[in-house]
Formats: structure tokens, sequence, C-alpha cells
């Protein structure tokens, strides 16, 4: 007796584990899916698998695809699971077609922070000049991007302020050392970081270089300048934080500046009791 019943508790581990792997690939599925399909990948992956009426039927799955409702997801999951549950081999199908249509990534990571969620078309694209960095990305990373002169050092000492009040790091490429070359030290600062602050000031143009990666990477950037009239004409329609190198303007900057960071890294203010 003993026997049968570790034999059936280790048949209901396993099950557990394979209901447990079905869900998470599911999920993964659902997360690939609901950042690229446009209606016709849906209609097309219906004949693909096998299965075209269990798309064409479902009552909301493409209405709410064309208007982005937020039940999207979730009638993505419904379909998924009708899939699978019709036929175990959908999964490869499914994974086989994302694949051919180049939305099935391997180890993919989405580093844009100035996205609140996963839009539902990206690109995947690999530098040449650059090494993808094998790093994670810190949540809880500001980089600054300025020159390196001293006319500038109480303007990066304020950011450093502001950013060990919020609880946040705060780096500078001089900050480290970790390669050959001081741009893939750059890159890396602006790859693994949530928010990229750029000082314009003096049309530097290593900065707006350095500003241009933060924008393909799609990262969040804040602009900062002591003169609008340093700012690039094609940066211009963007929000510039401008303020004055002396001791009231550095304050006004750390102020707006900590309105700022406390929106992007949702960091409520303390009550001041």
């Amino acid at each position: 007796m003993a026997a049968v019943a570790a034999l059936q508790n280790a048949e209901k581990a396993m099950e557990s584990e394979s209901k447990i792997k079905k869900g998470l690939k599911l999920i993964e599925l659902k997360n690939i899916i609901t950042s690229r399909f446009k209606k016709t990948n849906w209609i097309e992956l219906g004949y693909f698998v096998g299965f075209p009426d269990t798309i064409n039927d479902h009552h909301r799955l493409l209405r709410s695809l064309d208007f982005g409702d937020d039940d999207y997801e979730g009638n993505v999951l419904e379909v998924l699971n009708s899939l699978i549950e019709a036929s175990p081999d959908s999964i490869g199908k499914i994974e086989k077609y994302l694949s051919e249509h180049g939305m099935l990534v391997p180890e993919g990571e989405f580093i844009s922070t100035a996205h609140k969620t996963t839009p539902r078309q990206v690109i995947t694209f690999c530098p040449e000049v650059f090494q993808i960095p094998q790093k994670l990305q810190n949540e809880r990373l500001v980089s600054v991007m300025m020159p390196f002169n001293a006319e500038l050092r109480s303007t990066y000492q304020s950011i450093q302020k502001v950013c060990e009040k919020l609880g946040i790091e705060c780096k500078r490429a001089d900050d480290i050392w970790e390669n050959t070359t001081i741009i893939q030290d750059i890159f890396e600062l602006i790859y693994v970081s949530k928010v990229v602050i750029a000082d314009f000031t003096g049309k530097n143009p290593n900065v707006f270089y350095e500003a241009g990666i933060a924008h393909t990477l799609g990262k969040q950037l804040i602009p900062i300048t002591q003169s609008i009239d340093d700012v690039p004409f094609d940066l211009r329609h963007h929000r510039t934080l401008t303020y004055l190198r002396n001791q009231q303007g550095l304050e006004v900057m750390e102020n707006e500046l900590e309105k700022k960071l406390r929106k992007l890294f949702q960091i409520e203010e303390k009550p001041n009791w």
C-alpha cells in the first residue's frame, strides 16, 4: 500500500510540474505575441497550426486586438490554451511560426525603459561597433553623460546628491573601467541603466553621440543644459531641464530633477511630519 501511495504521489507531482511548465510556456508565448502580433499574424497562425476556427470564432480575440482593449492578453492566453488542448503539437508549431517570422529571439531581453510595457512591434538588431553586455538591467541605476571637465563637476555632484536622496545609483563613465575602450564602457553603462541624463552644455559631440545611443536603445533620457541654444534642433521637441551654474541654479535643478526621477522610479515622497 505504501508503495502504491508513493507512486500516486509521484504521479501527482509530475502532473503538477507538467502543468507549471505548460503555464510558463503559455505566458512566454503570450508575451511575445502580445508585443508583436497583428491581425494578419493571428489568421496565418490559425492555418499554420491547423485550427483557424479556434482563432476566427473567438468572440473577443481579434476585436480586443483591433481596439487595444485591456482584456487582449487574457484572450491571447485563452486561445493559446485552446490550441494546445486541441493538439499538444501546437506548441512546436507556434514556436516555428514565431521563429520563421523573426519573433522568437533566444535569450532576448527587452531593455527599452522608456516604454512602460513591451510594445506590439519591436526590432531586433546587433551592433557592430559595440559588444552586447552580458549583464542584467539595473532598475535602480541612473547614468550621466557629460564632458569630464571641472566646469561641470558641481552639476554632477548635484545629480549624485539627488540620486543619493532617492536611494538610487548614479554613475558616469569615468566611475568605471571594465573594458579596453571607454566607448564600450559608456555603451554598457547606458545599456544597463534605467534612466540616462545627458548634459548638452557646450554642444559636446560625444554627449550627442551618447544621447543617440540611449534613444536607439529606447532608454528614458533626461536632457539638461545651461543654455537651450546648446540643444540640437532635432532634439528641441524633447523637454529639456535648463539650469544656471550657481548655487541657486543648481538647487532649482536638483528640485526639478528629483520630481522627474521620483516619477520615473515610482518613489513616493515621505510626509514631513
